[in-house]
């Protein structure tokens, strides 16, 4: 596992790897676990996505253009709040994402905003008609270094609800 620091709004901008595994891990350097000594934080865990099919000049890929990478940092501002601008239908296009992000502010030791797209490409087939199944895609937030201990530990045992087998024999007469 290879373990790089994005500090950058640039360097932030990431696609998943399946072929790496790769992972994002985000993470508070000012507090530490006490079991292992490493940041406490939380690992984002891609699972099936892809990329936009759209071309890159289309006036999709110009106002949406936050869908170029599935994963961006940037510095929490109240006013940074939709990916793709504030009125997407009405601009031409580079607002949102692609104008903060070209400030390339740091991100290192700030309050962060974390933008995660997912993506689902649909190639139809027979099955499909005249309902489409489900397609999944998704991500897996999970904490990283954040416990002492298994969460899971500490689950109260099974309630009895009186449900067991009970056998007797008694030495009646007769």
């Amino acid at each position: 596992m290879v373990n790089r620091v994005l500090k950058t709004e640039s360097e932030a901008k990431r696609d998943i790897n399946p072929f790496a595994a790769r992972s994002w891990k985000i993470i508070n350097t000012g507090v530490r676990n006490p079991v292992n000594g490493k940041p406490v934080g939380y690992q984002l865990l891609p699972h099936t996505n892809v990329l936009p099919f759209a071309r890159p000049g289309s006036s999709i890929m110009q106002r949406a253009g936050f869908t170029r990478h599935h994963f961006w940092v940037t510095p929490y501002h109240p006013e940074e709040r939709y990916p793709a601008g504030d009125y997407p239908n009405q601009h031409p296009g580079g607002a949102g994402l692609l104008a903060w992000t070209s400030a390339d502010r740091p991100i290192e030791n700030t309050v962060l905003t974390l933008w995660y797209n997912v993506n689902v490409q649909h190639n139809p087939r027979v099955e499909d008609w005249p309902v489409m199944p489900v397609a999944h895609a998704g991500f897996l937030l999970r904490p990283f270094s954040f416990f002492t201990s298994s969460p899971a530990l500490d689950v109260p045992p099974p309630m009895d609800h009186g449900a067991s087998f009970q056998h007797e024999e008694s030495e009646g007469k007769g």
